[in-house]
């Protein structure tokens, strides 16, 4: 399964509203967890089985907590038994698809 998530606090009593050291504990969670992933500017990607990928996403979600006073978690899930390998799986899929488009449009 894949699972974009994006975890922040609120509530930081900062000015600025930043929470980059908050999302730097949740990723450190990530990357520590050993699964594959990828942190973009919105969101984090992580790869794997059910419960070991909640289980990532719950740890996340708890180094984040003193940050604030609140928790905010944003997820969306890809589940595909009997697939591995999506995370780059699925852009490779994507960038072949409009190289086709590309040489279609070319041939016209």
């Amino acid at each position: 399964m894949l699972v974009a998530f994006s975890v922040a606090p609120s509530g930081t009593g900062r000015a600025d509203g930043s929470v980059h050291d908050a999302v730097a504990a949740a990723v450190r969670v990530v990357r520590d967890s050993g699964l594959p992933h990828r942190t973009t500017s919105m969101f984090t990607e992580i790869e794997g089985e059910w419960d070991e990928v909640f289980d990532v996403v719950k740890r996340a979600t708890d180094a984040v907590a003193p940050y604030g006073s609140r928790v905010s978690l944003v997820l969306k899930a890809d589940i595909r038994p009997g697939h591995s390998g999506e995370l780059d799986g699925k852009i490779e899929r994507l960038e072949a698809a409009i190289d086709r488009q590309d040489g279609d449009a070319a041939a016209e």
